[in-house]
């Protein structure tokens, strides 16, 4: 049976001696109506990726969203996958939503006119007129941007988020350059804005509600390949649908498609092209870490098949 997946965020101020209280209370809330994901919760506020029975998820975006002093929910991205992405829930407790070392970057600190969203109409007519006279550019991470991006989009091959600010100093940009930035869901760009705007831009956009809001209503246009996510699905293609390319490679964790016959045991598994182009044997068509230090230790003496959570 399909479950719904949703991903929301909110930026708006608790105590924060109340976190661990209204940690307790979501895992509760969760376990009791199977709801599954992870909640980044912070004094600036929360950002969830759930997934299970669309009611059940909504019952607890409610909750947290009150909790979190919002009389509405936030604008809610929806997909589906065939099972439950997610093997339990998580909550976890950190300093920021979404990490900058800058957690004076909230919207919430700001004029609310320093936040400028672009609906994914206003998005794609930019794109299609405005090519030549903009600066696109990609906020994720290198293995994000890999799997796909819009095209002429700007790469700033950077392992995190926090390289981000740096990266845009040694752009040396023009003031009045047009900008134009996105992410996966929309929650890297608000606080990259911000930066941005920090540093005296002005004509800065962002893309309201990332890839994943841009691909429902524009698929197969300006975004080219898949939308990489943090959970079991790995990725999602042009209709927000589980990727049947990608999966996670078992030996370092990345994104990958390059599909093998494990020389232990036999058995099909995916791995990325780095771990695939390693000068080590053990690497080059082993479906799992176990069977990989096995045929190293032992080469040629073949295994039992391996069962893979992928």
């Amino acid at each position: 049976m399909a479950v719904d997946v949703a991903t929301a965020y909110v930026f708006n101020f608790v105590d924060e001696s109340q976190l661990g209280e209204i940690e307790k209370t979501l895992e509760e809330l969760a376990q009791s109506l199977d709801v599954r994901g992870i909640i980044i919760l912070a004094h600036e506020g929360y950002n969830t990726t759930l997934s299970g029975k669309k009611e059940n998820v909504l019952k607890l975006l409610t909750h947290i969203t009150q909790v979190f002093g919002q009389e509405e929910l936030p604008f809610i991205k929806w997909s589906q996958n065939d099972k439950h992405p997610f093997r339990r829930f998580t909550t976890k407790v950190r300093q920021e939503i979404v990490t900058t070392t800058r957690p004076d970057l909230n919207p919430q600190n700001l004029q609310m006119d320093y936040r400028s969203h672009l609906s994914p109409k206003e998005w794609h007519e930019t794109l299609v007129n405005e090519k030549d006279d903009i600066f696109l550019v990609d906020t994720r991470n290198w293995y994000e941007t890999q799997i796909g991006t819009f095209k002429g989009a700007v790469d700033p091959k950077i392992d995190e988020f926090t390289e981000f600010p740096e990266f845009i100093e040694k752009q040396n940009l023009p003031k009045d350059k047009k900008i134009l930035m996105f992410c996966t869901g929309g929650i890297r760009c608000e606080k990259g804005i911000l930066d941005f705007k920090a540093k005296g831009y002005e004509n800065v956009y962002q893309l309201e509600g990332g890839i994943l809001n841009y691909l429902k209503e524009f698929p197969n246009q300006e975004f080219d390949g898949e939308c990489f996510v943090f959970d079991h699905r790995v990725s999602v293609d042009q209709n927000l649908e589980p990727s049947s390319q990608y999966g996670l490679c078992p030996h370092c964790g990345q994104p990958g498609d390059v599909q093998i016959e494990c020389s232990r045991c036999d058995g099909e598994a995916i791995i990325c092209k780095d771990c695939r182009s390693k000068e080590s044997e053990s690497l080059h068509e082993t479906c799992s870490k176990n069977c990989a230090y096995h045929w190293e230790q032992r080469p040629g003496i073949k295994g039992p098949r391996q069962k893979l959570n992928y």
